[in-house]
């Protein structure tokens, strides 16, 4: 517990003071929010559009097992194999058999912060089996060895600059390469293994109850090549994805596309429900969905936290956080970070490991805010401190700092006992060393608020 604590601390610190990762992260979101500004623009009454949302996925997480029965029976019909899975190891032993059934040496991903939940990769490397990622930003993670940075965004943390870097010491390419010469260079790299991967595996933006189907939205176009050349796909996806209706698509997609990248729409939007049928020429020959809980269900237990269980992974919440736009993405140690990240992965990776994340945070409400899908997110953060503080695991010494504080608050004597210098000298010696070294603790005034009332007011 403590150590994944620490490390949290640690890295945060470093990440805060380092002036070149603040100078790239804040310089990209500058970039996003000046975007969204624009997308947000096709909305004659955006509040409406939240709200409307809002009631609809509040609705399945509700009614959720309702909704996944319709999707599985749906789903079927249209000739597509469901696989329920509990955990992350479920999901990985039903996907490797699947690789292993159909012989499959090379895989094609588009990008899924599902699969990153479950560490896919991983198991396929030890297989054997060749993993390639093919959204820009997640290929450029994978082969600088390191996790997605953002939901949205994976690459996020890294300048034009680091990326070519990267890509001159890994393919020798000109380390003046651009944006544009290293997107080139990519695509066709990625075509060769489009059309020779044996499964591609995709994530979902949304599962669709009354048609049984897939909503895949993207900009480049690999997540829809992925799902064409390979004969098997399978996707990957949390079962809180639903929403009730291809028709919601027309609400959720243009929130999805404003609020994650700015766009009125996205470029590419597939809708996908099942295997090719006999006469169709294109798509998969098999097509599975691995449903997974993976702890789901624990949030969904709680009354109030239940309704983060919402999100459209849109990333906004990132963006607007104030702690994420100085620590960054890597240092919370978790697939879904910022906000969201902060409310769910203590319920999803454990309490007593993640429960400072809810603590990582100024309370300022910006992240509820800005959230298309009104997830009171900063309120949850409180009722998630709240339950850790019920489960008794607090330390000890917090205990006894807060069982002081209350005595003291709530006694005027008390608060005015001791001489000025003594006040402040007690305040630094209990303090300083929580207060950080570089920031100066305030001095207390002379006298206090309630001392000039007094002498205002006779």
């Amino acid at each position: 517990m403590w150590e994944i604590k620490k490390k949290f601390i640690t890295d945060a610190n470093i990440k805060a003071f380092n002036p070149e990762h603040r100078k790239t992260i804040n310089f990209n979101i500058s970039r996003y929010n000046e975007s969204v500004e624009e997308g947000m623009l096709q909305f004659k009454n955006s509040e409406l559009a939240k709200t409307r949302a809002a009631f609809l996925k509040h609705k399945v997480i509700n009614e959720l097992e309702k909704y996944l029965i319709e999707f599985e029976l749906n789903f079927t019909k249209n000739g597509g194999k469901i696989i329920w899975a509990q955990d992350a190891t479920e999901a990985v032993r039903e996907i490797l058999q699947i690789a292993d059934k159909h012989q499959a040496k090379k895989i094609v991903k588009a990008k899924s912060m599902t699969t990153e939940e479950i560490e896919i990769n991983t198991a396929f490397e030890k297989e054997g089996i060749d993993s390639i990622e093919t959204d820009l930003g997640e290929y450029i993670v994978q082969i600088a060895g390191e996790k997605p940075y953002h939901i949205v965004t994976p690459v996020m943390h890294k300048s034009k600059e680091d990326i070519a870097e990267l890509f001159n010491k890994q393919f020798d390419l000109d380390a003046n390469s651009t944006p544009e010469d290293i997107t080139s260079f990519v695509r066709k790299r990625l075509r060769k293994e489009f059309t020779s991967a044996d499964i591609g595996i995709t994530g979902s933006n949304f599962l669709i109850a009354d048609t049984g189907s897939v909503a895949l939205t993207e900009n480049e176009g690999n997540g829809m090549m992925s799902v064409s050349f390979p004969k098997i796909h399978i996707v990957v996806a949390g079962i809180e994805k639903l929403i009730p209706s291809v028709t919601d698509l027309e609400l959720f997609w243009p929130l999805l596309a404003s609020y994650g990248t700015g766009q009125r729409v996205t470029v590419y939007n597939s809708i996908i429900s099942g295997p090719k049928k006999e006469n169709e020429t294109d798509g998969p020959k098999e097509m599975y969905i691995v449903l997974l809980n993976n702890k789901r269900t624990e949030l969904l237990k709680k009354e109030r936290q239940r309704i983060a269980l919402s999100c459209i992974r849109c990333g906004a919440c990132l963006n607007a956080c104030p702690v994420y736009r100085n620590i960054g993405g890597h240092t919370y140690n978790t697939v879904y970070t910022g906000p969201i990240g902060s409310v769910i992965s203590p319920y999803m990776n454990g309490m007593t490991d993640y429960h400072h994340l809810s603590f990582a945070s100024s309370l300022c409400g910006k992240c509820t805010e800005i959230c298309p899908v009104k997830i009171p997110l900063h309120k949850l953060l409180l009722v998630n401190r709240n339950d850790w503080v019920k489960e008794g695991s607090v330390p000890g010494i917090e205990k006894k700092t807060m069982w002081g504080m209350k005595k003291v608050m709530l006694k005027r004597k008390y608060m005015n006992m001791g001489s000025y210098g003594i006040r402040n000298y007690a305040l630094k010696k209990i303090l300083s060393k929580t207060w950080g070294p570089r920031r100066d603790l305030p001095q207390l005034a002379r006298k206090s608020f309630n001392q000039q009332w007094k002498e205002n007011n006779n």
